[in-house]
């Protein structure tokens, strides 16, 4: 679970932001939303510009250079904040494995190049490394042996020394190896997308994919047509090839057309969700941005009950929807506002107790947790 995450001088984040998820309240509903002493589920709220989508990609920014899977590259081509003169953007991630803290903290000039990095399991520090004077070390047991110095060989002189150990060492079974090696399995999971006007991902999986050829290649089709009869959509699908691949369509009494060609933008959104919902079981954090860009104010409430439910999957999503500012759906805890580079939930930015019967939404819009 991902305990806390800071970051400075990246996009608007002049100053350091931090996103704390492990001191929710004492709330005794809706408590199926901690799991681990940390909100497992939350939705983010913020004026345009607030940061928002920057929030998520500073987040996601640990998987472009720990992970293989697949990069938004162009989403950090203005990476440093534009009103300092600071060099490096840095970054503080706090996770919790089976009782065992992990802290990654790292700098970078760019999205692809690192200042240094450093690894804490344990409160002991295991990995250092500083990429401008070519030193540091590992104390992971089996990991010893490797080439730790920018004496490596050419290409490899900037590569997250956490990442060469993941692909290289092979360590010992102990408590601070198994804390690392969930870790890292913990980043190569996450997973960032975003609404349909993009069709654009982070992390989980590689390569660009067809969402609906997704759908039926996990032979999912079934269940899509029922998912969308749930919402009111009544198509009856069937799997067509289209010069070789597998696409879906619309079958009707006078004619069998293209999914894609007869849903409406919000249909087609909604296939986009449920394509990655169908994979987010096997992902550790998901991060959706505007998720409900596209959705009637009852599909957004239905979709944030049907990833409430998911277990062991850290999941959140902005938006501007204040439909979804209620304790029946989550509880002040996990609502959070961000601003003026603060990331604060609902109960922290005011000195009421807010109770289950509170009106979040009338609140909200009444400035009551304005600051």
């Amino acid at each position: 679970m991902l305990k806390r995450f800071s970051v400075i001088n990246f996009k608007n984040f002049e100053q350091r932001a931090v996103f704390e998820l492990d001191s929710p309240s004492n709330y005794e509903f809706n408590d199926m939303i901690v799991q681990n002493g940390c909100i497992s589920k939350g939705i983010i709220y913020g004026i345009n510009g607030s940061g928002k989508s920057n929030l998520a990609l500073a987040i996601f920014d640990i998987i472009l250079h720990l992970t293989d899977k697949e990069k938004a590259f162009e989403k950090y081509s203005i990476y440093l904040n534009l009103s300092s003169n600071k060099p490096i953007a840095e970054f503080e991630y706090v996770f919790m494995f089976d009782g065992v803290e992990v802290i990654y903290r790292y700098g970078k000039k760019d999205a692809a190049t690192l200042a240094y990095e450093t690894l804490i399991i344990d409160d002991k520090e295991v990995v250092s490394y500083d990429f401008n004077t070519g030193n540091g070390y590992t104390i992971l047991k089996g990991a010893e042996t490797l080439q730790f110095t920018s004496e490596l060989q050419a290409g490899l002189e900037r590569l997250s020394r956490v990442k060469y150990i993941k692909n290289n060492a092979i360590l010992e079974n102990n408590k601070i190896n198994k804390a690392f090696v969930s870790f890292t399995s913990f980043v190569d999971n996450m997973l960032m997308f975003y609404s349909l006007d993009s069709n654009r991902y982070q992390g989980l999986t590689i390569g660009e994919d067809s969402y609906t050829q997704g759908i039926i290649r996990n032979e999912k089709m079934k269940e899509f047509e029922s998912f969308l009869r749930e919402q009111g959509i009544d198509y009856h699908l069937v799997a067509l090839d289209v010069n070789g691949n597998n696409e879906i369509f619309c079958k009707f009494p006078r004619q069998t057309v293209p999914f894609s060609k007869i849903a409406s933008s919000g249909t087609r959104s909604l296939a986009l969700f449920y394509y990655w919902y169908t994979l987010m079981s096997k992902a550790s954090f998901v991060f959706i941005d505007e998720y409900d860009a596209f959705y009637h104010f009852k599909l957004s409430q239905d979709l944030v009950r049907l990833v409430r439910s998911l277990a062991g999957t850290q999941v959140f999503l902005t938006t501007h929807n204040t439909d979804l500012l209620s304790n029946e759906l989550l509880r002040p805890d996990a609502y959070f506002i961000i601003d003026h580079n603060k990331i604060c939930p609902l109960d922290k930015r005011t000195e009421k107790e807010l109770r289950k019967a509170h009106n979040l939404q009338k609140m909200y819009k009444a400035g009551a947790f304005n600051e």
